[in-house]
């Protein structure tokens, strides 16, 4: 138990569960916003999946982590523009499309990826981390909460402008009013349609992003299926979150102390089954929905079509 208390072993956890919860956070964000707007993106964990090949590509190519996260969070942008056609225009059933574009991402990144590079799997320079001055001397929170990828700062920032926008702004009052009251909305002259498609375009390039931090930084390689449900943890995050950013935040490095436990649990010289490490997210999502799932509240038209007109 004492190597548990050790200042490696929580500089490896902290550390870990920062840089694991990049992507789940810059995910459950996007989904937030799609959800508080009444559309159910069960399609995110595809959007993830396809910018992490297009942004490991792009980043292979180009020698640049700034073009693969541009391309990887395009990536998901044009997948969301299919969820915004199929979905919000032609209002097919949010969950069939989600799963068949999910499928559909886990398919072609791996034909992509074999075809390409057979057996060689490439991969990219380790990144240089952002130390923030003075904060990044500081004993176990320095190295492992002030010494970060970039990305990891700009999800933070992320989080605290979707709060504002969420609560001061008319957009914010649009996205609401969309999943809560969207014959209101209409009847105020906004566009339905127009609002949903902003928020599910937002979340595909969230999404691309987060999957481009996967294989960019994360691992430095592109593996097929290697998101491993990461897109149905923001869906879950999301959802208990309440339409609280910061709910978000909060649920992503928890869940990512779970899955950099594997990791701190070496550096104590403590050896668990990765397979039981590998549980403990998954484990965790069931246990929060147990606890919390009664109290999270969603949109009154969540998940549902909406049509001029119609009743």
């Amino acid at each position: 138990m004492a190597a548990l208390f050790t200042q490696a072993f929580l500089a490896a956890l902290i550390g870990g569960a920062i840089a694991a919860a990049v992507p789940l956070l810059f995910a459950g964000l996007g989904e937030q916003m799609s959800e508080k707007a009444g559309v159910l993106n069960i399609g995110i964990e595809g959007m993830m999946l396809t910018g992490a090949y297009a942004g490991f590509l792009a980043a292979y190519e180009t020698n640049s982590l700034l073009a693969g996260f541009a391309v990887g969070g395009l990536a998901g942008l044009l997948m969301g523009v299919v969820m915004a056609l199929a979905c919000v225009w032609l209002g097919l059933n949010q969950i069939v499309i989600g799963i068949a574009m999910t499928l559909s991402a886990e398919g072609l990144t791996s034909l992509l990826f074999n075809s390409q590079f057979a057996s060689l799997y490439p991969s990219l320079p380790t990144p240089v981390p952002l130390a923030i001055p003075f904060l990044s001397r500081l004993p176990v929170l320095g190295p492992s909460l002030f010494t970060q990828h970039f990305l990891a700062y700009f999800g933070v920032l992320l989080c605290l402008a979707f709060g504002w926008l969420y609560l001061n702004s008319f957009f914010g009052l649009n996205l609401t009013a969309a999943g809560d009251k969207p014959a209101a909305l209409d009847a105020g002259g906004v566009s339905v349609a127009g609002t949903r498609c902003v928020a599910v375009l937002v979340c595909g390039l969230l999404a691309g992003i987060g999957g481009a931090y996967l294989s960019e930084v994360g691992s430095g390689v592109f593996v097929p299926f290697m998101t491993n449900g990461a897109g149905f943890i923001g869906i879950v995050l999301a959802m208990l979150a309440r339409g609280r950013p910061l709910g978000v935040l909060l649920g992503s490095v928890l869940f990512g102390a779970c899955l950099s436990m594997t990791t701190a649990l070496q550096v104590a010289g403590i050896n668990v089954p990765t397979d039981i490490i590998n549980m403990l997210p998954f484990a965790m999502v069931m246990l929060a929905l147990i606890i919390f799932g009664r109290r999270a509240t969603l949109p009154a038209a969540f998940g549902h079509s909406y049509q001029r007109g119609a009743r």
